[in-house]
């Protein structure tokens, strides 16, 4: 695993014949414990470093030489597993894209996650907010003008959002504006679920026997990892400064 320094990957696959070995490990697996397959970026080409020599390589989960265990999250959820791999097998005929050019296919990807991929993602958001508006207008804090004026915020952020998701979607491939999307959106997220919480008030540390939260608390949690996952919001700002902007690279010791 190489966390957020993905070009330092560490995981190995070794071909052989028909098929690749896999050793390392993968961590931040979204739904790893109940998925059939997962993808994974390794270092197919021996001494190679960086960004190249890697493979992108789609993995049959429910075989010897994986093991997946859970993190459990401070929603209580355990949507995110590490899986680790002793010998497990990658078909080469699933391996996406040629050997050793695993980066680009991995960027393309991230280009789809940062950006477009969230069409549908935005329904989801529409309803958070419309969730946050009648618990406004329940418990009396639609009259504070101030809570008006940051759900009236959220409400032409939201509008924003999808209008530069549908120019993107007109592009054949993600450019340097899926980079600031990413960055725009996950801080819209967080700044609605830091809204959903002075909504709320005392109400949203109300959690249910289980010691589950309520929906929108759940929501509030769980918008802390949209900085974080799909490259974080300093990574980000590299991206942009870098590869958008054409700034020098940042210095790395």
């Amino acid at each position: 695993g190489a966390g957020s320094d993905l070009a330092n990957v560490s995981t190995r696959a070794v071909r052989d014949g028909d098929i690749y070995r896999i050793e390392g490990q993968k961590i931040w697996t979204s739904m790893g414990a109940i998925a059939d397959w997962c993808f994974v970026l390794a270092r197919s080409e021996p001494g190679s470093k960086g960004r190249s020599g890697l493979s992108f390589l789609l993995v049959d989960m429910r075989q010897p030489g994986i093991d997946v265990r859970s993190i459990r999250q401070m929603t209580g959820d355990e949507e995110f597993a590490e899986v680790f791999f002793d010998g497990a097998v990658a078909q080469v005929r699933d391996r996406v894209g040629a050997e050793g050019e695993g980066w680009q296919v991995a960027m393309a990807l991230l280009g789809f996650e940062r950006g477009i991929s969230t069409l549908a993602q935005q329904m989801h958001f529409r309803t958070e907010l419309d969730e946050i508006i009648a618990a406004a207008v329940a418990n009396g804090c639609s009259r504070d003008p101030l809570i008006r004026q940051r759900i009236a915020r959220a409400h032409s952020g939201l509008a924003v959002m999808r209008v530069n998701a549908l120019r993107m979607l007109a592009s054949e491939t993600p450019g340097p504006e899926a980079l600031t999307y990413k960055l725009y959106w996950s801080r819209w997220h967080s700044d609605l679920g830091e809204l959903a919480m002075d909504v709320l008030g005392q109400a949203a540390e109300v959690y249910d026997a289980d010691g589950r939260p309520g929906a929108l608390t759940n929501m509030h949690l769980m918008s802390r990892a949209d900085t974080i996952y799909a490259g974080t919001d300093q990574i980000q700002r590299n991206l942009i400064a870098e590869r958008g902007l054409g700034l020098p690279r940042e210095a790395r010791g």
